[in-house]
């Protein structure tokens, strides 16, 4: 069932995917580069004087993999504090490479949890981080982003 869930939740983000445009007037933007496959996308943030991210953007190109976490990791992140986002990312980065069991331990990922499978796959790993990484990036005002 959960393989099930993920398979389509993949798809339909990878069709349609959620917040994918350039952000004019993005406060905070990072380059992201996977060398490995290929996927190369940017992420585009707004965020207030009070750090909280009012908007969430990428673009660019990758797996299905790849383009369905960025889509969800922007949605995730409109509302959230700059430190809520980096407690997402450290939760995310546990999430994919097992560490995480969402069933286990308390986490803040809600509908993100649906990648918990996906470090049996250690190749996908770094597909489904990217976008994460290069948000990581932008909050720090690192330029470009790789995962080699």
């Amino acid at each position: 069932m959960r393989d099930e869930l993920y398979q389509q939740t993949i798809l339909e983000h990878n069709r349609h995917p959620k917040n994918f445009k350039k952000l004019e007037g993005a406060t905070h933007e990072a380059e992201g580069y996977n060398p490995l496959c290929g996927d190369h996308l940017w992420v585009y943030m707004k965020i207030n004087d009070k750090g909280i991210i009012e908007e969430a953007a990428f673009q660019g190109s990758g797996c299905a993999i790849s383009k369905a976490s960025a889509s969800m990791m922007t949605s995730s992140l409109k509302g959230k504090s700059m430190e809520e986002a980096k407690v997402l990312f450290e939760e995310f980065h546990q999430l994919v490479i097992g560490e995480l069991k969402p069933d286990e331990k308390h986490h803040h990922l809600g509908k993100l949890a649906v990648f918990s499978g996906i470090w049996q796959y250690p190749a996908r790993v770094k597909c489904a981080s990217l976008s994460w990484h290069t948000m990581h990036g932008a909050l720090e005002k690192a330029k470009t982003v790789s995962t080699e």
